[in-house]
């Protein structure tokens, strides 16, 4: 099932974990401008921990193929009093950032992991960062922003990259101090991976090969164009993003049942299912009154 699950900072519920989205942007893909307004974002947050989240990934800047870049400024106005506020209502808190500032910020106002698209590429201060708060961090297999990113996606051996690629960045933020128990590491689905060449399904199919690094691994199809593409009509339209969360929620059984640590999606409750379903799968039921925790399985919040 893969290397050791616990996180710092970060619950242990004997299964994989759920992340829930919150996209504090006018312009994500799948829902931008939906909670833009922090209070709406707060409201959201919370609803995603009431449907079964274990972690609530808080967002100021869409990473959507095209892409452009925020000031630090605008991500952090977004970010901030939305972070502090769900982490006082006492829920696990992520911060999705690729800049050092905002991550540091975030941590000070409650965040227990930073999950970094870009694993520490673009913002060379982030691996200092992550390094003195001990804070849990996600390292994303990343090859470029969004403006561009679909142009790099050139492989011989999709998978093999990935995997060589991540031990790489893995490595490197090791030297600069952190520690590899701090690390969860993510093969950036979609990022610099092409749909129309099943990029992202051979990483998916070759899951277990990333234990093979050692660290928890996170996993973030949803609502994901090569899902969209999957699903699409014999005319070659697309299914609308929003329409792909039965399919997301496939992916997360799958995901699950191969070992991963946490599956990120927008739509929590199918998938706090789908992991539940995976894991009384594979065990039998042999634990299923372990960490219930209250309604929906959420620790008690």
């Amino acid at each position: 099932m893969g290397p050791k699950q616990t996180v710092p900072g970060l619950p242990d519920r004997g299964r994989c974990l759920v992340m829930g989205v919150v996209n504090v942007t006018p312009d994500s893909f799948s829902d931008g401008g939906a909670w833009f307004d922090a209070d709406r974002a707060v409201e959201h947050g919370l609803r995603l921990v009431e449907e079964g989240a274990d972690i609530v990934d808080v967002g100021g800047e869409s990473t959507r193929p095209g892409a452009q870049r925020v000031s630090a400024a605008e991500e952090l106005r977004r970010v901030e009093p939305v972070v502090r506020e769900l982490a006082a209502r006492g829920v696990h808190v992520s911060v999705d950032t690729m800049r050092a500032e905002v991550a540091e910020r975030a941590v000070g106002a409650g965040a227990v992991l930073v999950n970094d698209v870009s694993g520490g590429l673009a913002d060379p201060a982030m691996a200092r960062l992550v390094a003195s708060s001990g804070v849990a961090y996600v390292l994303m297999h990343w090859r470029g922003h969004s403006h561009d990113m679909q142009s790099r996606a050139v492989y011989t051996d999709v998978v093999q990259e990935v995997l060589d690629e991540l031990r790489d960045r893995m490595e490197a933020m090791i030297s600069a101090g952190v520690d590899p128990g701090q690390i969860v590491l993510d093969p950036g689905l979609g990022f610099s991976k092409r749909p129309e060449q099943a990029h992202n399904w051979a990483i998916l199919h070759q899951l277990e090969r990333f234990h093979t690094l050692g660290r928890p691994v996170l996993v973030a199809g949803s609502r994901k164009r090569f899902l969209s593409r999957l699903l699409g009509d014999a005319k070659d339209h697309d299914r609308p993003f929003t329409e792909c969360d039965a399919a997301t929620a496939a992916v997360s059984t799958l995901a699950a049942d191969r070992g991963a640590w946490c599956v990120r999606v927008h739509d929590v409750r199918s998938s706090a299912d789908a992991v539940r379903v995976a894991s009384a799968w594979s065990d039998g039921g042999a634990r299923l009154d372990r960490g219930r925790g209250g309604p929906m399985d959420r620790g008690g919040l």
